[in-house]
Formats: structure tokens, sequence, C-alpha cells
């Protein structure tokens, strides 16, 4: 088909104009608020059946109940691994997955926090994720997607993934952090993409805009972040355009491995694009999960 004409002010509305998404099923995780809600509003708005994440079973059943649209909520913290285990064990008996966008997350978090004696930032945004999609990798269908939620702020990341310092102690900055954290998302989304090979499922990391969500609750004083980029802020369905795009889009069909903004691929950092490097903290994650400590 013709590749769309899609850009920044491209709204998920417009991404799916004409698309019948009736039989698909697509698992969201922060399905509650923000680019997630209006995610799964407007594939629902399609026909397609969501599989619905939020901290609580209750906060992701509200969401689909209001939006109206068919679904099943699941309870799942991304900030405890019993959790989205829980969470895993719960989806793996619902329907095949068309595609897992893992949408949730937390950001700058003024002081350190830690979970697990990990940086709270890293332990969310990452390894939750990597629990929860590496579970549920056998139940994607064969031509199945994930879209991994990074950022532009990848770029803060301005010493890497530091393996070394996963407990965020050494020299704690907000914004490194999530950078850092996000950097992992990019990361874990090319060593699943050269994992599916040639097998028809697909991996992609994007990053959606700046957009003023609850994302940004802990940040100080965001009202004047967001006035200081209000000339790049995105509305709430500009922002989902992207994640839409990758999950459903014909277009998107076979394309692996990159990473996207604005509905088209665009570059990383250098240590986006390193396999060693991803490699690495896939063997440091599974590690992670199964119990190691900082």
């Amino acid at each position: 088909m013709t590749q769309p004409t899609f850009d920044a002010t491209t709204s998920a509305e417009e991404v799916v104009d004409g698309l019948d998404l009736t039989g698909k099923t697509y698992l969201v995780t922060g399905c509650n608020s923000g680019l997630g809600y209006e995610t799964a509003r407007v594939l629902g708005a399609r026909g397609a059946r969501l599989i619905g994440l939020a901290r609580t079973r209750d906060k992701a059943a509200q969401a689909l109940a209001k939006l109206g649209v068919a679904g099943d909520a699941v309870a799942c913290d991304l900030g405890d691994l019993d959790s989205v285990r829980a969470a895993v064990d719960a989806v793996r008996q619902l329907a095949p997955l068309d595609a897992l966008i893992a949408n949730a997350g937390i950001m700058a978090l003024p002081e350190l926090q830690q979970i697990q004696g990990f940086e709270a930032q890293f332990y969310v945004n990452h390894m939750g994720h990597f629990v929860l999609v590496t579970g549920l990798l056998d139940r994607l269908t064969d031509a199945g997607r994930v879209v991994m939620l990074s950022s532009g702020a990848h770029r803060y990341a301005k010493a890497g993934l530091e393996l070394d310092n996963l407990s965020g102690e050494r020299d704690y900055d907000p914004w490194r952090m999530y950078g850092r954290s996000k950097l992992a998302n990019i990361l874990f989304a090319r060593s699943l993409a050269a994992r599916f090979g040639a097998s028809g499922r697909t991996a992609v990391a994007l990053h959606p805009g700046v957009i003023e969500t609850n994302l940004g609750r802990h940040v100080p004083n965001k009202e004047a972040m967001y006035e200081r980029l209000k000339h790049m802020l995105k509305t709430v369905g500009q922002g989902a355009a992207t994640q839409v795009y990758a999950a459903v889009h014909p277009a998107m069909a076979g394309v692996t491995g990159v990473y996207l903004s604005d509905c088209a691929v665009a570059e990383t950092l250098p240590e986006g694009q390193d396999d060693a490097l991803a490699a690495a903290l896939w063997e440091r994650s599974e590690a992670i999960a199964a119990g190691a400590s900082a």
C-alpha cells in the first residue's frame, strides 16, 4: 500500500481512519489515563478488543467501562514483579495478542527512589515491561507487534545505561535516570526484533512527543516546563498517534527494530543502536528478574 503521509500533527483517530480492527486484540499498559486511555479509546472505536492494564484492576475496569469498549481489565503494578507475573498469568488465559503496547511509565522522580534496591524509573519503565513482555511472547499472533514507549528524553542518558549504577545512588539526577530508562526501552525493542528475526513478529520503540499528561506529575513546577515547551506540545490525540500507527497500521507490517517519532523512522543516540549493549541489558534484566541484587 502507499506509505501514509502522517506527521507530528496527525491524531490517533486519523491513523486508524478506514481500518476495521474487529477480531483483533491489543494489550495496553496504563490504559486508565493519558496516552494509554486515548489508545484504548481509538482502537476500541474501530472494533478491537482491549486488554487494559493498570495498577489496580478497578482502575483498568473503570477506564474500559467509561470508554464503552469491549475488553478485559487486569491489574499490573509495574513496580512489583510479582504483580507483573500475576498479570502475565491472567493475560495468558485471554485471546492471543495482535500487539502489546508498553505505554505506562513514570518520569523525573525529583529524589532517588528505589525498588528492591534498584532506581525506580529503571525498574518500573524497563524491568516491569521486560517481565511482562517476555512472559507473553508466545501469546503474540504470528504477525504480533511489540510497541515500546520510549522518549526523545533517552538523549538525557549522558552516561549511557550505567549498568554499574542501577541503584541510582551515584550522582542521582531525575532526568538522566529517566533518560536511562527510556534508552533501555529502545534497546529492549532492538533485542526483541533480533530474536524475532524473520518470524513475522516485530518490535519497535518510539517517541510520542511532548504531551501534558499525568506522566509529568512528579516534575517540580511542571507548568513552567510545559510553558517552556509549548512550541512543541502535542494534544493527547496527537501523542497517541505514533504508538497506534506502530501497533495497527498496515504500513508497519514487517517493520521491526526501528525507532519512530511522528509516525516515521527516526534516529536515536548511538547507544540506542548498540547491539552489544542491548545484549548486556537483556542478560542483566534476566538476572534481576531472577532475583539478583543491584
